[in-house]
Order: C-alpha cells, then structure tokens, then sequence
C-alpha cells in the first residue's frame, strides 16, 4: 500500500511539471546515477530504472527503492526574416524573435525493487517523457486580420509568432508506469519484462492560424487539458561476460495510445499519438575496483508515429491520415560515461552524450511550438553512501546550443509560397538529487 501511495503520488507529480526533452523529446537518461553517465544504463546495474533503460538489470540491484527530482531548464527561441518583404507586409510585422517563457520545471522519477529470491526480482519504474512544451508571449509580431470578410487582409493586430492573438505554446507530457519482473537465468545471464502503461496529458493554445488548413478546425487549439492512455512492453537481457566486462540489450515497443479527440484536427490520424518504440545496446567495463566505464547506443523511431513524423510539408489538411506533422526523423543517440569510486563513501561520474537532431529546415514553422534540436550533452554526478547502506546522488547536465533555419510556411497559410526564413534553438541545463533506501 505504501508503494502504491508513492507511485500515484508521483504520477500526480509528474503531471504537475515538464519533463525533459534532449534526445527528442526523450530524456538523454533516466535515473540520477545515468544521468550523471550521459544517460548509459543499458548494462549497468546500480538502481531501480530498470523500466526505463534494460528490464534484466533489476535482479542484480537487491531491495532497494529511488526517489529524485530534477530542476530543469530549457531555453527555447524562435527568430523570422524576409517574410514581410515576401509577402508585401510593412517591416517589423512578420519579422522579428521571441523568447518561450516558463524556463523552470521540477520532473520526479521513482524506482521500486524486491527480491522475491535469490534469482527473481518484482519492481516498478515510474519515468516521463516530454518536451514539446513552448509558451510564447503574444504581442511579438503584427498581422493583419479580415475585418470586412472581403478575402483582403486589412487591420492590423498584436500577435504571437504563428499570427495567433493570444500566447502561444504546447504542452506535452507522457508519464509511463513500468512493473518490472526480472529473473536470473543462470549466475552470468539474466532477462527482464516491463509492460509499459502510458499516460498522455497534451494541450495546444495560440494555433488559430492553423484551423484554416484542418480537417476539425474545432479541434486544433485553445481546447484545454486532453489526455490519452496505452499499453506497450519493454524487453531486456543482460550477460555479465567475467567480472569486468558486462553487456546488455533492450527493446521497447510503441506504446499504443488512445487518441487525443480534443486535438483531432491538429494531430494526423484524427489525433493519434503513439508513443515511438526505441532499442539499445549497451557495455560496461571495469579495468579496476575503483573505475567503471559505460557505453549505449540507442535508436528511437519517431517515424512510428505519423503525427510526429509526417513533413509539414504535406498536403493539407491538418488531422487527416496523411496530415501534416513535426517532420522529426529517427535518432541515433551514443552515451558514454565514467564513474570512479574516489573511496569507499564517494563515487565520482561524467559523461558525454550525442543524439541526432530531429528536426529538418523544411519543418521549422511547426517546430517553433516543439523546438527539440539538442545534440550535444556533457554530465557530471557523484553518490554519496551513508554507513546504513542509503545514498544520496546528485548530477548536472548541460545541453549545447543548436538551432535549425529553413524557409517559413506560414506564407503559405495566406496562400503563398514559403518565404524568407525562421530559426529555431534551444539550450538547456538541468541539476537532479535522489535519495536511495536499501532495504
């Protein structure tokens, strides 16, 4: 009952802020300890997120529970030239840059394992997903709205960067409950499940201009709060090779979600929003008692959902099987980290990770509300271990500058040819802490 408490509570949580958005909008790592290793996991077994990273790993850890916040930090920014010029607007209408506000998010994370004996272990993994969170102020450009319902555009109006009248944003935030069951085959090799329960809350506010190009236009912005739910499964194995080298695979299906009807004209397939199955490899080495070295590859397939991966470039209209999308392409993210254990209290972490950026020049416009561009990561972490065996980690990661530049389609929603161009960035900083209970 307390771990049921617990676990609800954080899902609560976890709907009460952002989540984090670096590899996409998945986290660059789940879990304290991986975070501070640039996100590598997939053959370590040293926490209870053996939901989120490799499923195997849990009957290695013992009893054990995590609890841990992240303070993160994204800054996101959007900039517009030459499409006043293009489309015959006076200068400073169109054209110009905004900042996204609300920079400051607390994510939780939870992790839960018990030995039911010595070769079989019974937990949960409660991690989100996210980042397609932006919130724009409204007042930044000037369009022109059809006052005399003639076709011809005549009275200027303060707008959002999309030609919206109010702010302009979308939250998207996918929290993911994991039971895990993991079972030792023999002392060297061990394989896990998790089956994945999906929970979805998403919102669009400030995309009027789009309700002229979509099948619902009802259905496109300013809807409030629509949520949606699914069920997938994650699969793992892990091989500890001798007792320096261990290796380990993962693989998680799409999540197959309910659809977001509220958003039906926004979304294609009438507001579908699968979660997109991913897989990995991992190794971890350890030359000595006090280093450790890990290396993931992971391979996350937003194609498998069209809404996210569909060209906004296709033909209209919005929410049709074939709509138009985010564009995001599948990713290929490397993670490689370090931990030294400086004495028997302290262990000391860094870490590097690269991924893909997903996003294409010619899906800028509709990326100004998800601008999730990261590539390059760098992390630093260390635990802490108390003489009752608990322990307190903490790690910081940093998220380089990027940005994308491609020509503008919001021309085209006032039936012109793309024109001129946008840039989207962003960078990011997040500092975690997690306390860890043996028991």
């Amino acid at each position: 009952m307390k771990l049921n408490k617990i676990a609800i509570a954080l899902a609560i949580a976890g709907f009460a802020t952002g989540a984090q958005a670096t590899n996409g909008y998945m986290s660059h790592g789940y879990g304290m300890k991986a975070k501070g290793m640039g996100g590598a996991s997939i053959a370590m077994t040293e926490d209870t997120f053996g939901g989120a990273n490799n499923p195997a790993t849990m009957v290695w850890v013992g009893n054990r529970m995590d609890l841990g916040v992240d303070l993160f930090s994204p800054r996101r920014e959007m900039s517009r030239t030459g499409v006043d010029a293009a489309v015959g607007m006076p200068p400073g209408f169109l054209d110009g840059s905004v900042e996204s506000e609300d920079d400051y998010f607390l994510v939780p994370e939870f992790g839960y394992n018990r030995m039911l004996n010595n070769n079989m272990s019974l937990g949960v993994t409660v991690y989100g997903n996210g980042g397609m969170n932006s919130d724009y102020p409204a007042g930044s450009f000037t369009c022109m709205a059809d006052t005399n319902a003639d076709g011809i555009p005549d009275t200027p109006y303060p707008a959002n960067a999309l030609c919206g009248p109010s702010d302009l944003g979308v939250d998207l935030m996918q929290l993911i409950i994991a039971p895990t069951l993991s079972y030792k085959v023999n002392e060297q090799h061990s394989v896990g499940v998790s089956p994945l329960i999906g929970i979805q809350r998403f919102s669009a506010y400030g995309v009027q201009a789009f309700q002229g190009i979509s099948s619902s236009p009802a259905n496109v912005t300013n809807n409030g709060n629509e949520y949606a739910y699914g069920l997938g499964v994650r699969l793992g194995w892990m091989g500890k090779l001798n007792d320096k080298v261990s290796v380990g695979a993962a693989y998680a299906s799409k999540i197959y979600m309910s659809e977001l009807d509220k958003y039906s004209g926004l979304f294609a397939e009438q507001g579908d929003f699968d979660m997109p199955s991913n897989w990995g490899l991992g190794v971890a080495f350890q030359p000595t008692a006090q280093v450790k070295v890990a290396l993931d590859y992971q391979r996350i397939n937003y194609s498998d959902v069209a809404s996210v991966s569909n060209p906004s470039t296709n033909a209209f209209p919005l929410g049709s099987n074939n709509g138009p999308g985010f564009g995001w392409e599948d990713v290929n993210v490397w993670k490689l980290g370090v931990e030294y254990a400086l004495n028997s209290n302290l262990t000391l972490r860094a870490g590097y990770n690269h991924g893909d950026n997903p996003i294409q020049a010619r899906d800028v416009t509709f990326n100004i509300l998800a601008p999730g561009v990261i590539e390059e990561h760098v992390t630093l972490g260390f635990t802490y271990a108390f003489a009752s065996g608990n322990e307190l980690t903490m790690s910081y990661v940093h998220a380089f500058e990027n940005s994308v530049t491609g020509a503008s389609l919001l021309p085209a929603f006032m039936g012109a040819a793309p024109a001129g161009s946008e840039t989207i960035k962003m960078h990011q900083d997040s500092l975690g802490i997690a306390y860890s209970w043996k028991m």
